[in-house]
């Protein structure tokens, strides 16, 4: 592989009604599992956004993202996804250099153009913008962060000498990402010439990120392909005997539950069930799926991961740290488990 593999964590702070577990001690929890995900080796910690949530999901990752790198001294952080199009592109480039200062240069961005119809009613948004609203963007900042006045002048957004202080640590900014579940968003990270946050079958998403970029020169290996898998390591037994699993699955089960209703009310359900329709054959599972999960002892999970990693050029993978409505805590044992007896394997096999 020509990038080299990282491992790490996602958070989305949820917190159900009902739920037994308080916010705080969400957030508490989260940030010590951070501290301890760093002390296992782990270099990544990614944030999600959502907005108007009865469980409280994360609406802003600039505060926490700041609480985490303050804990911290090398465990990189980025999001998946920040949604661009409820975000002011100076403003965020403003949080993201003070951010890099924070963290000395450990900061990325991951970006997307949400679905959800209830957020773009709320923030008063037309969803038919979310696309040029995405776009200038993006091109904004990397204005921003290019360390000299800029203008601009677009469909959304007119600027007119700005300079954005302060710079960011790293050169030229934090590395962006672009997420896509579809055609048009591959295509869209290849023209931009980002890192793929991939969401989508292989064939839809990965495989044409990769032909755009090489028909135009570019070498895909240079760029980094991330996921969210989420990884639950059993101690030997049986899944099925495992009481935290148990509990895990329940809840990972409220999470989807959730996602299916927003997309299920989305514009974008609608294209992707008229996609299917009219596709022949068996519908087949989709590994990059964030809502797919990896279950078993260490060999199982080693075995499952490496074929992942390997078919779909994967080179950031992060586990849900924190099932709704339980303590983040839960985890950690899985993360200790996963650290030491799956991660050094699944890198030993790729290396091969």
């Amino acid at each position: 592989m020509a990038q080299s593999l990282r491992f790490g964590i996602v958070h989305d702070f949820r917190c159900p009604p009902g739920s037994d577990v308080t916010m705080p001690q969400v957030y508490a929890e989260t940030f010590e599992q951070v501290v301890l995900a760093e002390q296992l080796g782990m270099e990544l910690c990614w944030f999600t956004e959502h907005h108007f949530m009865a469980d409280g999901y994360l609406p802003n990752f600039v505060p926490v993202a700041g609480a985490a790198a303050a804990l911290t001294s090398s465990i990189r952080f980025s999001t998946d996804i920040c949604l661009m199009p409820f975000r002011d592109p100076v403003r965020l480039a403003e949080d993201l250099a003070v951010l890099d200062n924070i963290s000395d240069g450990r900061m990325e961005l991951g970006i997307g153009m949400g679905y959800a119809a209830h957020e773009f009613a709320g923030f008063g948004l037309p969803l038919s913008r979310r696309v040029s609203l995405t776009e200038e963007a993006i091109e904004i900042v990397r204005l921003a962060w290019s360390g000299e006045p800029f203008s601009y002048e677009g469909k959304r957004y007119r600027y007119r000498d700005l300079r954005v202080t302060p710079d960011p640590v790293q050169p030229g900014g934090p590395p962006l990402w672009v997420a896509a579940t579809s055609k048009a968003g591959a295509l869209r990270a290849a023209r931009f010439d980002t890192n793929l946050l991939p969401q989508g079958p292989k064939a839809a998403v990965l495989d044409p990120w990769k032909e755009a970029l090489a028909a135009d020169g570019r070498d895909p290996s240079d760029k980094r392909v991330g996921i969210i898998r989420g990884v639950y390591v059993t101690d030997g037994s049986d899944r099925a005997d495992d009481p935290v699993w148990e509990a895990v699955a329940a809840a990972e089960k409220y999470r989807r539950d959730v996602y299916v209703g927003i997309i299920k009310a989305s514009a974008d359900h609608k294209q992707t069930a008229r996609e299917r329709a009219a596709r022949t054959g068996p519908r087949q599972p989709d590994p990059l799926n964030p809502l797919v999960w990896t279950v078993g002892d260490a060999d199982h999970c080693v075995a499952e991961l490496t074929a992942m990693i390997r078919d779909h050029d994967v080179t950031d993978l992060v586990t849900w740290g924190g099932p709704p409505g339980l303590p983040p805590s839960v985890m950690n044992a899985s993360l200790e488990r996963m650290a030491s007896d799956v991660i050094p394997r699944v890198r030993a096999n790729l290396s091969r």
